[in-house]
């Protein structure tokens, strides 16, 4: 199975770095290649500006760059919806502290489907 993971991260980004729990609002992306259940790769990408109601830049831009899976601590409904129809599955690694963590719970099949369950509403986080 190869895939490419997004992890919403703080500064500077990586597998040693804290996870962003909020999607729209991380410093920026840690993008891990899985190859063969294996990290193949570690990168990052800046995340766009984001304003109130702005979450479908960064579901765009996670879309353009062949991400296929995402691993998120909360989001609203809406990109939750916007990551379904560009193809992104969407997995909660909520309470996760860095996010090699949210990779390893990720390759051991241990992190849920992210549904509307856990989404946030009107900001409130």
């Amino acid at each position: 199975m190869n895939t490419l993971l997004a992890i919403p991260s703080c500064l500077p980004g990586g597998l040693d770095a804290a996870m962003g729990m909020h999607f729209g609002h991380c410093d920026i992306y840690t993008l891990v290649e899985i190859e063969d259940g294996k990290v193949k790769s570690v990168s990052t990408h800046d995340n766009p500006p984001h304003a109130q109601g702005g979450c479908l830049a960064p579901v765009q831009m996670l879309a353009g760059l062949g991400v296929k899976t995402l691993l998120a601590g909360g989001m609203g409904f809406r990109p939750l919806m916007a990551f379904h129809q560009v193809g992104i599955e969407v997995f909660y690694a909520g309470g996760l502290p860095t996010v090699g963590d949210g990779v390893a719970a990720f390759l051991e099949g241990k992190l849920p489907a992210f549904t509307e369950n856990y989404t946030c509403h009107g900001g409130a986080h």
